[in-house]
């Protein structure tokens, strides 16, 4: 079983590298969303600084929704979600290496590329390692938590606005969260409580969506 969900994963990532459409379109939207706000608020370096972490964690978050409606619809219509269904092993770890996938192929880029922005940003020195870390941690979980969604849209035709509305409250906490651990990183306040409170929240989303997402796939398979 492992041997074939890791399969899964690598079938995944390599099929976004070869295409590479989507990936593209995720890390564009992402440049795109956080260059525009110094064109909107002015070069004021203070205002910058200040808002930096909020907007490169909203604009991440952002572009993570892009991508989510394609987790399980071409499995779906190619027929191999209905085969995952009848194979031996359990929907639930087919959904964990999805999720997995997703995240390789589409957060990991964007944490690599958000140094970068952070210079654009001006965000502080003190920032990037406490910004980097915590999205390492917390990006899983807009993975897990939009897998439920892609599960719950997988068979409705053009899903992604309602996607969007189903999936954008439950990342709420991770943004909070987030974006208050570096804000005390870069103040010099210990940041433990926020950090624990993410990964918690990362824990239990990665607990719950497995199961979550393969009833909803069930469900809407029948």
């Amino acid at each position: 079983m492992v041997k074939l969900l890791w399969l899964i994963i690598t079938r995944d990532v390599r099929l976004s590298v070869r295409h590479g459409s989507a990936t593209t379109m995720v890390l564009g939207f992402f440049v795109i969303v956080v260059t525009l706000f110094p064109f909107a608020i002015g070069p004021e370096q203070n205002i910058l600084e200040r808002i930096s972490v909020g907007v490169i964690w909203v604009a991440a978050l952002l572009s993570c929704l892009l991508s989510l409606d394609r987790m399980f619809q071409t499995d779906y219509e190619d027929g191999s979600l209905d085969q995952f269904l009848l194979s031996p092993v359990p929907l639930e770890a087919v959904v964990v290496a999805k999720c997995i996938a997703h995240w390789l192929s589409t957060a990991v880029p964007l944490i690599l590329l958000t140094p970068v922005l952070g210079v654009m940003m001006n965000l502080p020195e003190a920032g990037f390692l406490p910004l980097l870390g915590v999205m390492l941690l917390g990006t899983p979980a807009l993975s897990f938590i939009g897998g439920i969604g892609a599960a719950l849209t997988v068979t409705l035709r053009r899903g992604g606005v309602l996607l969007s509305l189903l999936i954008l409250p439950l990342y709420i906490p991770v943004l909070i969260f987030g974006v208050l651990a570096v804000k005390a990183s870069i103040d010099g306040y210990p940041a433990t409580g926020h950090v624990m409170l993410l990964g918690g929240f990362t824990l239990f989303s990665a607990a719950i969506a497995p199961w979550a997402a393969a009833a909803a796939i069930r469900s809407g398979l029948e």
